[in-house]
């Protein structure tokens, strides 16, 4: 039996030099004009029903370049210009197969500035990452070491708006491999006042890292709107500012959220959560800023790629199942609860219940009802009493 490897980034942070920043920060730009300019000219081909794909914006390159306005293309490497290409083919596959809206153009200052460069765009030799067009290695700060005799396929140097400097390198990381089976399984109910509930009766506190800082970044805020509009030497500091403090924000709430996933995954064989439609939940004003800072979209991704990296399973139980209404104990389902209720008694049997522990348990329930016999999680169109809401058999697929 053979195993594939895992394609897994390691991402670093590095220093470049003064010509290290100006020659990134120009291929940025091309890459950016690049990617704009083919956008430009398949929105302009889809009008006329013509339709253009990567082979034809490739051949548009070479054209461009040849033209006395578009010659600084020539100053910086073809390769992240080629992969833009294919970024952006990969844009209109997904748009076509309905999975992402259609692309939509770079902007300089709110999108991403990031370069990709494949095999032939760099060297990489005794640790040592140099790019094309440069003639010396970036200064990169090894946090952790990368695979034994791994080689990186792909290279995506990049800038937040923090002014920090991050190099991706994407290797086959043979250390990841399925762990050893296990019989556990667990019911995971995400929340505000803690940030998970487990099937166990464990409650792991939210951080709230956005609240910590809250103060700081208010006062940030303050002083980048009394700037003037405009270029400015010193809007720029204060937009750079805010920009740190966010960034901490992130990173903090990244490292907790790795930390609670990949203590899950080595604990559980299965794991059960509930599909919320956050897009939609964050329309509640009062809850917004709350429910964002609790990253749960997030916490889910980390959680389903962890999951299949190490042999796990994770089982995503329909929105509208009623796990926090639904005793635990008896399955009688209750007519009302609101959210300010956190603990309350089941009318049939007696049994008290904490709110989001109970949700958990029925969470896990459920999920394990669909991976035995296949049973859909479907809400219960009708509350009579005593019956449980898992009943109902229909099948549905997940999103």
């Amino acid at each position: 039996m053979t195993t594939t490897c895992v394609k897994r980034a390691f991402r670093y942070r590095f220093h470049p030099t003064d010509a290290q920043a100006a020659e990134l920060s120009r291929t940025f730009g091309c890459v950016r004009k690049v990617y704009n300019l083919a956008l430009a000219a398949r929105t302009e081909a889809w009008a006329r029903q013509e339709r253009v794909n990567y082979n034809a914006t490739s051949a548009m390159l070479t054209a461009w370049k040849r033209t006395e306005e578009l010659a600084f293309l020539n100053e910086v490497s073809s390769v992240p210009l080629q992969q833009c290409l294919r970024h952006l083919q990969a844009a209109f596959t997904n748009f076509f197969g309905k999975r992402a809206k259609y692309p939509r153009f770079k902007s300089k200052k709110k999108s991403r500035k990031s370069a990709e460069y494949t095999t032939s765009g760099f060297r990489f030799r005794d640790g040592r990452l140099t790019l094309a067009k440069m003639a010396e290695p970036l200064d990169i700060v090894w946090s952790r070491p990368l695979p034994e005799g791994a080689s990186p396929s792909t290279v995506t140097v990049s800038q937040d708006a923090a002014g920090r400097w991050f190099v991706s390198m994407l290797c086959d990381d043979p250390t990841v491999r399925p762990l050893p089976a296990t019989d556990t399984a667990v019911g995971v109910d995400v929340g505000l006042d803690h940030l998970l509930t487990l099937s166990t009766g464990e409650k792991i506190a939210n951080p709230r890292h956005e609240r910590r800082d809250r103060a700081r970044l208010t006062l940030a805020q303050r002083r980048l709107a009394k700037k003037a509009n405009g270029n400015g030497a010193n809007r720029a500091k204060a937009r750079r500012k805010v920009a740190k403090i966010h960034a901490r924000i992130a990173d903090r709430r990244r490292d907790g959220l790795h930390k609670l996933t990949t203590r899950l995954v080595r604990e559980n064989q299965t794991i059960v959560i509930e599909d919320l439609t956050v897009r939609n939940m964050v329309k509640n004003h009062t809850l917004a800023r709350a429910i964002s800072d609790a990253s749960w979209s997030e916490f889910r991704s980390l959680l389903e790629y962890k999951a299949a990296w190490y042999g796990r399973e994770v089982i995503a139980v329909d929105r509208f199942f009623p796990s926090s209404r639904l005793c635990s104990h008896c399955g009688t389902l209750q007519q009302k609860m609101p959210l300010s209720v956190r603990t309350w008694t089941c009318d049939s049997c007696g049994t008290t219940h904490d709110r989001d522990v109970n949700a958990a348990r029925n969470l896990l329930a459920a999920g394990l009802a669909v991976t035995v016999c296949g049973a859909g999680v479907r809400p219960q169109r009708r509350t009579p009493g005593g019956q449980s809401a898992t009943k109902q058999k229909t099948p549905r697929r997940e999103p």
